[in-house]
């Protein structure tokens, strides 16, 4: 790096090459977590965009006003008229309050010019155990670039997360946790499933049995969820049906109804936090200030992109001025059915208009420059904060190319976030 240039996040984040991924040092420590010598071989070298070989690069103010946002949420989300607003458009399960808060909540920002921007908000986000060993494995060129870029880590992420979980049992029972089950559909076919392999062997380390289930052959019986011949005290959700209401998953919803498993995160978490109907309500200050939220934290309103929900009323003014929103699915969920205005057809129009969908101000992505080749290419970054209760655990960058991420950009995947406080904030 040229020493004469000024260290802002933006230039780094063009011009600095000289911190990589070791991806063989990746892969041997995801080795030893999963405690299997043939994890690589198996999981990660057919998935070869999971992992970007290059860092992104924000100030330490950047992770601030995030976080702002986060607290801002979550505060919100505890206050009886905003409970009121969102359940208003939740599923009925939404209203069944058994305790938990949601494990590993997701923020996604981008970070353009103007600072951080939230686009959404996810209860099964996924790539928090890849991505805490991720930063460890980054290898700068000399030993000066490494102690100028270094990344305050969580240390022991295991007991973090297991710490976590425990709370979410807490929050439902009194006894000792003893089996958790990791639920997806059809897990072994997800993409991140070499995650889900991390997160049982997490488990088991510290002594509580752990299995990835189907939520298909869940099975509710005498009382218990059982998932084969073992029963199940808490599942760790990832399924995106967020109301539990299709057949399939009828076993695990009869259980969470009954209070006979612990579920994290649950419907009421998702209605809560995660709704993108409630971008409506987080991206209008003066309405979150009416429902009780302290003026300070409603501040951090500014940081959301204003949303509304598409109506008949609306449908009209939005199509003209559609080039400057993204339109998303109410229900959706990865970038689903998800349309950026300015690629629109009239056809496509039609269903949004007819659906329930949101219309959200275009906010755009950060850049970070990748050695592609022999040249060098731009891609477009966002940043993910995995949260319990508020407090931020982790954070990640994805890099990828398109309207969406999506893991199959060329050089992209997920990256770690250093966040350095002798930056200026980009665009600042």
């Amino acid at each position: 790096m040229g020493v004469q240039q000024p260290l802002t996040a933006a230039w780094l984040n063009s011009a600095c090459f000289c911190i990589t991924l070791d991806r063989e040092r990746l892969y041997a420590a995801l080795e030893r977590q999963a405690g299997d010598p043939e994890f690589s071989a198996r999981h990660l070298r057919p998935r070869e965009h999971l992992f970007s070989n290059v860092p992104v690069f924000h100030a330490v103010r950047d992770l601030e006003q995030m976080t702002a946002v986060v607290r801002m949420i979550e505060t919100a989300s505890r206050l009886p008229a905003w409970r009121d607003a969102a359940l208003a458009w939740a599923p009925g399960i939404a209203r069944f309050d058994p305790g938990p808060r949601g494990a590993l909540m997701g923020y996604d920002f981008h970070l353009g010019n103007s600072g951080p921007r939230l686009i959404e908000v996810n209860t099964n986000a996924g790539g928090a155990f890849l991505n805490a060993l991720l930063a460890k494995a980054q290898r700068a060129c000399c030993p000066e670039v490494e102690s100028a870029f270094r990344l305050p880590l969580l240390d022991d992420f295991d007991t973090t997360i297991i710490t976590m979980f425990e709370a979410e049992w807490a929050a439902q029972r009194d006894t000792p946790l003893r089996r958790i089950a990791i639920v997806d559909d059809a897990p072994e076919d997800q993409y991140l499933y070499p995650e889900f392999l991390l997160a049982r062997e997490s488990f088991r380390r510290h002594g509580i049995d752990a299995v990835i289930a189907d939520a298909s052959a869940l099975r509710y019986q005498a009382g218990k969820l059982w998932a084969g011949d073992a029963p199940i005290d808490l599942v760790y959700n990832r399924l995106v049906d967020f109301a539990l209401d299709r057949p399939e998953h009828r076993a695990l919803r009869a259980a969470y109804l009954d209070g006979a498993v612990v579920l994290t995160p649950n419907p009421r978490n998702h209605a809560l936090l995660a709704d993108k109907r409630n971008l409506t309500l987080l991206s209008d200050r003066a309405r979150l200030e009416g429902f009780g939220l302290d003026t300070g934290l409603a501040a951090a309103a500014a940081r959301i992109p204003h949303t509304v929900r598409v109506s008949a009323g609306n449908a009209s003014d939005l199509w003209n001025a559609r080039k400057r929103y993204f339109f998303k699915p109410a229900a959706g969920h990865g970038a689903k059915a998800v349309y950026r205005g300015d690629k629109l057809t009239r056809g496509v129009w039609q269903q949004i208009a007819a659906g329930d969908y949101v219309a959200q101000q275009f906010a755009p992505p950060g850049e970070r420059r990748i050695e592609a080749g022999a040249g060098r290419e731009s891609l477009k970054a966002d940043i993910r904060l995995f949260t319990y209760d508020g407090d931020v655990l982790l954070a990640a960058a994805r890099l990828y190319q398109g309207q969406t991420t999506n893991f199959r950009t060329p050089g992209g995947g997920f990256a770690p976030v250093f966040f350095l406080p002798t930056l200026a904030p980009a665009g600042h």
